[in-house]
């Protein structure tokens, strides 16, 4: 079995060091080729709450060739289309794409390689580049988990091995209801990743201030309204039903949902947006796929999605350098 995982940076390092470790051969694949060339000469250096390094097999896409029956899709979301349809031609006849990207990639990525062709993965555990071929694990060693999920009833036959490989490295939940743990997933980063870029601040900063926090409200009760209307069970996050804390149809639960949001987020309170990051980096961000595809499926199930509409609309006017993100953007939520 041939299994490479595409568009590995610090995440996709990591794991591939972890399945390498333990003796499973695994291909990392990634456009950077300073990168690459650390991991060939010196091998994937973990570094973190763990400490080891590990020979891996790396090389950039050019080098490709062959059939695979597993890829591990890692890549930002912008090119989706672009990615998938390459990788569709390397991919074996019953292989398997497994994503590990933000939003709801799953539904565009079956359109075009087929439903029973894809799983989805979310990770609990985060990574950081330090530089090329050195990847810093962030979180604690016994915090290592993944929720995997097909798109249909009937799975990939590789199904059982790709949950295998991931226990390699953590623990693996199996999700019967994935479309609703990418939704969990989503409303966080909807609200609180999409305010953090348009504030330019922390988790915390957007769900403090009154001002602020009436906006992060809006989103997240967007999203449980679309899931609603198109008849999405939202899961839990971590034990807690965040529907039935955060969801609201008088002004009494609307207030209590207010209250709970800070203290809802406040172990993530130091977290700054990756959107944010690539933003203070100069480059484009995945708000289409975040707060954009909120949006989108708000106008599939017609049902309106204002604040999370005027997100987009911000966020890509300051990728164009027509704004900067900064408290003063919450003037343009005044209606919300």
């Amino acid at each position: 079995m041939r299994i490479a995982i595409y568009g590995a940076g610090s995440l996709g390092t990591i794991l591939g060091a972890y399945i390498s470790k333990a003796g499973v051969e695994i291909e990392l694949i990634n456009r950077n080729k300073a990168h690459i060339e650390a991991l060939q000469t010196r091998g994937a250096q973990v570094t973190g709450t763990v400490q080891f390094t590990q020979v891996v097999k790396a090389y950039t896409p050019d080098a490709m060739s062959g059939k695979y029956d597993i890829v591990f899709l890692m890549t930002k979301q912008q090119h989706n289309a672009e990615v998938v349809t390459m990788l569709k031609d390397y991919l074996a006849e019953d292989g398997v794409l497994v994503t590990f990207q933000n939003g709801l990639p799953e539904v565009q990525i079956a359109d075009i390689v087929g439903e029973e062709r894809v799983l989805g993965c979310t990770v609990a555990w985060g990574a950081t580049m330090q530089e090329p071929g050195v990847c810093e694990l962030t979180s604690e060693p016994d915090a290592l988990s993944f929720a995997l999920g097909a798109l249909t009833e009937k799975r990939s036959k590789h199904f059982d091995k790709v949950k295998e490989v991931l226990e390699l490295m953590g623990t693996v939940e199996v999700e019967e209801n994935f479309i609703g743990t990418r939704w969990s997933k989503l409303l966080i980063n909807a609200a609180f990743s999409g305010m953090s870029a348009v504030l330019g601040c922390t988790f915390g900063e957007a769900a403090g201030p009154r001002a602020s926090r009436r906006v992060v409200q809006a989103l997240i009760k967007e999203c449980i309204d679309v899931c609603q209307k198109g008849g999405i069970r939202i899961e839990p996050v971590q034990g807690k039903d965040i529907v039935k804390l955060l969801d609201y149809a008088n002004p009494i639960k609307k207030a209590i949902s207010f209250f709970i949001i800070p203290i809802a987020i406040r172990k993530h309170a130091k977290l700054k947006a990756s959107m944010l990051q690539d933003i203070e980096k100069g480059k484009l961000t995945e708000v289409d796929a975040i707060n954009g595809a909120v949006s989108a499926y708000g106008r599939k199930v017609g049902f309106p999605t204002p604040a999370n509409d005027q997100v987009v609309d911000i966020i890509h006017k300051i990728e164009r350098g027509e704004l900067k993100p900064s408290m003063e953007n919450l003037r343009f939520f005044g209606g919300i």
